[in-house]
């Protein structure tokens, strides 16, 4: 359980020079608490001056183990202890499955997934000492299901969201929560800086469609909405393992449940009839 107050914490936030990130950060600098911000770029002038003496900005590449185990250790140094955790820097690769190369598809893992592996593999010594804190793993609409043109991204928020299950498990039995946040659409840089494929002829028709669904379904929100949300999570007392951001995310939840149990009630038979306890051959 948390044992540090909404103004008494220290966070470290990764991808935190734009977007939901640095939405998050200085909404938590702004109410008091210490920050540690880790990004590529790093600078203490992205944020107001007089929060400066609870900043620390740390230029980090997450996907360099040496270098976030040295960055998360250089936070404890300087602050004392770490209480909030938040993974949140990523990268977008959009594209059909068939069109990644293998570069592509390990780049869009490696930052994904690894890097808030490492991050969490680092923090958790901290935390467990503690008996207390809270990693947030910043997933995505996408980790809910696959979707045409998601395919290596969303692998990349599966791969998260398994990893995270465990964890919660594992880093609960020392008093650590872990609450897995899928945001829906927000005005950052995600889809601007994001890699795309080199197009298949064949796929034409299909990313035409895409693209009329885009233009007729798409919504952005402001990233401080989304701070918001994950300040009421880590001043809960009984936080959350997974969070959807926005109605679109929480109806898609449900939709995508409610469409597995179908498919699952229906082949029940199959299932059950593919087990049989036999002695061993």
């Amino acid at each position: 359980m948390h044992q540090t107050s909404g103004t008494d914490r220290t966070w470290f936030v990764t991808g935190a020079s734009s977007g939901l990130g640095r939405a998050l950060a200085t909404a938590a600098l702004e109410r008091g608490d210490r920050v540690v911000t880790a990004a590529r770029t790093a600078s203490v002038d992205a944020f107001d001056a007089h929060h400066h003496d609870r900043l620390l900005a740390l230029t980090l590449d997450v996907t360099d183990r040496g270098a976030v185990h040295q960055a998360v250790d250089a936070a404890v140094a300087h602050f004392g202890r770490l209480d909030v955790v938040v993974n949140n820097a990523g990268t977008m690769s959009m594209g059909m499955v068939e069109e990644f190369t293998e570069e592509q598809a390990r780049a869009q893992l490696e930052v994904n997934f690894f890097g808030a592996l490492w991050v969490s593999q680092a923090a958790l010594p901290h935390l467990r000492r503690q008996e207390s804190g809270h990693i947030l793993q910043i997933s995505s609409i996408a980790g809910l299901g696959g979707f045409p043109a998601t395919g290596l991204y969303s692998a990349s928020k599966f791969a998260l969201e398994g990893l995270s299950e465990a964890l919660a498990h594992e880093a609960g039995a020392f008093g650590v929560d872990v609450t897995i946040v899928q945001p829906g659409g927000y005005w950052t840089n995600l889809y601007t800086a994001m890699v795309s494929t080199t197009p298949l002829a064949a796929y034409g028709p299909l990313r035409a469609e895409l693209e009329r669904q885009f233009a007729e379904g798409s919504v952005d929100s402001d990233p401080r909405l989304a701070a918001e949300a994950m300040l009421a999570v880590v001043d809960a007392d009984e936080p959350p393992l997974r969070l959807a951001l926005g109605s679109m995310t929480y109806d898609l939840a449900h939709e995508v449940s409610r469409q597995r149990v179908a498919t699952w009630a229906a082949w029940e038979q199959v299932s059950r009839a593919a087990e049989h306890a036999v002695a061993q051959p």
